[in-house]
């Protein structure tokens, strides 16, 4: 149940990235979430689509996705190709976290989790999701190559949203997420020197603290 009152906190719906999990996101994100205690709540989900380990590493690396680009259960962020497999699943995993855990204000997405978070974003704005969040938080974020999915790139998406991009990042390259910026009206940006992941600086800290006291006179009456 979501608390009343103008001080509570935001709900924030977190989408983990590929090869991760939502107990792997959680632990990744520790200092933003410290940081950001007394604005954020932040509840973490993991995709039922599960990633093939990589049997050539010691470890054995594994995880979920949201989607696969090729149908041999692989993905990769610049494949152009017609395969969305595992896409209809995890829409119906959030669906139900939203009916289950929810509501929710706002969704938070990393990477893969990100593009997710693009497509839920479409799927609002031409009025067919089975549910509605008021802002969107990207880090890392790019477009669907996928085919199927072009056509949730239309209309420019018109909910508030905050954009997370690292200059070093060479998982989702800088370009992938500058780029992913043009479906939005009037994006907010906050472009990092390091790689692909949150920043969780005092650097930061005022960029998304204010961000998200924006979005609490938005979503808290």
């Amino acid at each position: 149940m979501m608390a009343a009152g103008k001080d509570r906190p935001l709900r924030l719906l977190c989408l983990h990235g590929y090869r991760q999990s939502g107990t792997s996101f959680r632990e990744k994100t520790g200092a933003l979430r410290k940081q950001l205690k007394k604005h954020a709540e932040f509840v973490f989900i993991t995709s039922p689509v599960e990633v093939p380990s990589i049997d050539d590493s010691q470890d054995k690396e594994s995880g979920c996705g949201w989607w696969f680009s090729r149908p041999d259960n692989y993905f990769k962020a610049q494949d152009e190709s017609e395969c969305i497999k595992g896409f209809e699943e995890s829409l119906k995993a959030i669906e139900s976290c939203f009916k289950e855990s929810g509501p929710f204000d706002g969704i938070l997405g990393f990477s893969q989790g990100a593009a997710m978070l693009g497509l839920l974003c479409g799927l609002q704005q031409q009025g067919k999701l089975q549910f509605s969040f008021k802002f969107a938080i990207f880090a890392s974020a790019f477009r669907s190559r996928s085919s199927p999915h072009q056509y949730l790139y239309s209309e420019r998406i018109t909910l508030p949203t905050l954009h997370i991009y690292g200059e070093a990042d060479q998982v989702i390259e800088k370009a992938l997420s500058e780029e992913f910026l043009q479906y939005f009206h009037e994006p907010q940006t906050l472009l990092h020197p390091g790689g692909h992941f949150i920043p969780a600086t005092g650097t930061q800290k005022a960029t998304y603290v204010h961000f998200l006291e924006n979005m609490k006179k938005l979503c808290i009456v």
